[in-house]
């Protein structure tokens, strides 16, 4: 292993994208394993890692990522249920360590990101939108980071080009059957087994249906945005909200 290579550790490294992203580490040629840790474990000095790739479960990421960047480590965080409240917290943690970087990323797979910016720059043509995603009934929380993280986007972009709410006559729903609302934006969750992780953005107009859907097969699919986000975190001190932010789709 070259002296110039990237020492990664795994917080969440029992879990199945934890572990995913261990086998990837291994492999890539540029990046050097040195801790894997799970529930339970004394983090330490995170095994003297640069950077540490983050898959835990929404109650625990906020602690593991502030021990991180006051060991002045890098992260990567793949963990959702990151509210504006946790967001804060996390960033007056790191105003204290300005060369710490932090990626927090809704979705590390590339075609899940050019679903949020194409569905982001559809929002303003289309009266009616609404979101729903597909995924396993192991995940904990509802809905996904990617689903929250297009609405929001949506939702933006629809008071930009000075649209109203979406219309909807419902005015009985007791036992919520329409989902949720994010920033004004319909989002519905659906947990099959057998699925990996989906997404839909359906737009409607008059006479005219466009749907956006992306579809992750296999947790491979989300390496490669893993390892960007490890090569590239170290580039860009701070907190950092999406993956795009790296890739130039900002």
């Amino acid at each position: 292993m070259s002296d110039k290579s990237i020492k990664v550790a795994v917080i969440g490294a029992a879990g199945r994208m934890g572990s995913t992203v261990c086998d990837a580490v291994d492999l890539a040629p540029d990046t050097e394993l040195v801790g894997r840790f799970d529930v339970g474990d004394d983090l330490g000095d995170l095994g003297g890692a640069d950077v540490v790739v983050e898959f835990s479960v929404p109650d625990a990421s906020l602690t593991n990522v502030t021990h991180c960047v006051e060991q002045g480590v890098h992260v990567v965080v793949g963990t959702t249920g990151w509210t504006e409240d946790k967001l804060d917290k996390l960033r007056k943690t790191v105003a204290a360590h300005k060369d710490v970087g932090v990626l927090i990323a809704p979705n590390f797979a590339i075609g899940a990101i050019l679903m949020m910016r194409f569905a982001e720059q559809a929002a303003r043509f289309y009266e009616s939108v609404e979101v729903v995603e597909l995924h396993h009934p192991n995940k904990v929380d509802a809905p996904s980071g990617t689903a929250a993280r297009t609405a929001d986007l949506i939702g933006e972009a629809r008071k930009a080009a000075g649209l109203g709410q979406v219309p909807d006559a419902t005015t009985q729903d007791p036992e919520g059957a329409r989902g949720g609302r994010f920033n004004g934006i319909p989002v519905h969750s659906v947990r099959l087994r057998g699925l990996v992780a989906h997404q839909e953005v359906l737009f409607g107009a008059e006479g005219e249906l466009l749907t956006i859907r992306h579809d992750s097969l296999d947790r491979a699919s989300f390496m490669p945005g893993v390892l960007t986000g490890v090569r590239q975190v170290a580039g860009h001190p701070g907190v950092t909200v999406g993956l795009e932010n790296y890739l130039g789709l900002s």
